[in-house]
């Protein structure tokens, strides 16, 4: 009808970047290293780990930029899958999305938010619960963690334009707290003894063995470390591809689209490269978890892996930890803003096709999917309630780069098939930039199927179990995929 809502464009270019930046930088990239050090037990491969990560990132948002200017409709990465393979292949995205990716996502950093916001106000203590159900149970960082995806989802449904002012404000803000963090930590607060330790294990890796026996590693174990160490850096540098979700509202989206995936994720590879360059100027990679001092526990065993905190105790002291947590309370509440805003936009493209909810195919007087975000919302606050969250994200690291490799691989797939389709932008450096990924992407892949398996068999049980569920979905109807709102 004439009258029907339609999406907006109102997202320029710097508000497609914010949404970019806003939705990878989160609170892992002070605390993952830790773990990632721990995996491979030296300076020079830790630094590798994050560098490997960024070119991969850098290469999938080069690649997806081809996609964007081919389709650049609302459900981004959901479309893509769709057209260069068939309908069932985005459905099972948009269920794994909905899921477990996005709304176990918004669960995780809402309660990151929670946790980092009891630091300063200790009332909300994860040792409080108030009631429990079950599984469920609700204590103050439950409390707040709900309350700020109810408050941050009610912002959303009130359009585009107020979803973006949150985005841009907090992103600028994380962005140049970020920058001061690096500055300060690489002007002020490098240790020399730190250095001389690092520089002695530079490229000597070591695991950490059971009973806390550090082992020397070589050949395919190194290689096997690195890809295991990767999963948390991949996940901190994830979610770039959420403004391919919006792009029904992004202003000249075949251009603005690409240009702020490269913008975005080349930023935060290099913010998070130099974060961990002053990890490594302030303190030892390897240390002992009996440690009483900072440094004697290094970044391996820096307490609750909190090394943002660690590297500024030494010139903030006590009031380091408060610092850093109003920083991650901060970059934690502007991530999740733009995980919700985008997130909705792919079950809005799923209603439409008929294979979700009926509802969430249709946008509000402000334009854009409310319901969509509801249920988003709702679901999310149930996985803070469950304390599931956390599990749910290790079992889709696998399916999560299956997904990747299969939407770049739909680039090949869409050269041959649709040789003569507009492509305003075309991947930078194809083919060989895009197989790069595909080849670096399957190399993890393979090597979390045998040393965690774990971590791939739930996740592809995820998304096998949408398979049955797209057919009774689409049983009896007769909505032709395909023929989505522009």
């Amino acid at each position: 009808m004439a009258n029907e809502p339609t999406f907006k464009r109102s997202l320029n270019l710097f508000d497609s970047t914010a949404i970019v930046i806003g939705s990878m930088i989160g609170s892992g990239i002070f605390i993952v290293s830790a773990d990632i050090a721990r995996m491979v037990g030296s300076p020079g491969w830790l630094m590798m780990v994050w560098l490997i990560t960024g070119f991969m990132t850098i290469c999938a948002a080069l690649s997806y930029g081809e996609l964007a200017g081919m389709f650049p409709r609302a459900g981004g990465q959901y479309v893509y899958l769709r057209e260069a393979y068939n309908p069932l292949t985005g459905f099972l995205y948009g269920w794994t999305l909905f899921l477990v990716i996005q709304t176990g996502t918004i669960a995780a950093v809402a309660m990151a938010f929670a946790k980092f916001a009891g630091v300063l106000i200790p009332w909300i203590s994860e040792s409080i619960v108030w009631f429990r159900i079950g599984v469920l149970k609700i204590g103050p960082v439950q409390f707040i963690a709900i309350s700020s995806i109810a408050f941050l989802t009610w912002i959303n449904t009130m359009g585009v334009h107020e979803g973006k002012k949150v985005q841009n404000a907090f992103t600028s803000g994380k962005f140049i707290l970020l920058v001061l963090f690096i500055v300060v930590g690489l002007g002020f607060a490098a240790n020399k003894d730190a250095i001389n330790l690092n520089m002695l294990t530079l490229w000597t890796p070591e695991t950490e063995g059971t009973g806390g026996v550090d082992i020397p590693i070589a050949g395919m174990a190194l290689v096997a470390a690195i890809g295991m160490a990767m999963v948390g850096s991949l996940f901190s540098s994830d979610a770039w591809n959420n403004i391919t979700f919006t792009a029904g509202e992004v202003i000249n989206p075949r251009k603005n689209i690409p240009l702020s995936l490269l913008l975005g994720t080349l930023s935060v590879t290099v913010l998070y490269l130099l974060a961990n360059l002053v990890y490594i100027t302030v303190l030892p990679v390897r240390g002992s978890p009996e440690g009483n001092e900072v440094a004697m526990r290094g970044m391996q065993y820096a307490l609750n892996d909190r090394l943002g905190t660690a590297a500024m105790s030494g010139i903030f002291g006590n009031y380091a930890v408060m610092i850093m947590a109003g920083f991650i309370v901060i970059s934690t509440f502007g991530c999740n803003n733009g995980l919700i805003l985008a997130g909705a936009r792919v079950y809005y493209a799923m209603a439409f096709d008929g294979i979700f909810f009926r509802k969430v195919g249709i946008l509000n007087a402000k334009g854009v999917p409310s319901t969509g975000l509801i249920i988003q919302g709702v679901w999310a606050s149930l996985l803070c309630l469950s304390g599931t969250y956390g599990q749910l994200l290790d079992y889709v690291v696998f399916a999560v780069l299956i997904f990747y490799v299969l939407t770049i691989f739909g680039i090949f797939r869409l050269r041959s098939s649709r040789p003569d389709a507009e492509r305003p932008y075309k991947a930078l450096g194809y083919p060989v930039i895009p197989m790069l990924y595909i080849i670096l992407a399957i190399i993890v892949m393979t090597i979390l199927l045998i040393y965690k398996p774990a971590y791939t068999w739930p996740g592809l049980f995820i998304v096998l179990l949408g398979i049955p569920v797209f057919f009774l979905w689409n049983k009896g109807n007769n909505h032709n995929p395909g023929n989505m709102q522009q």
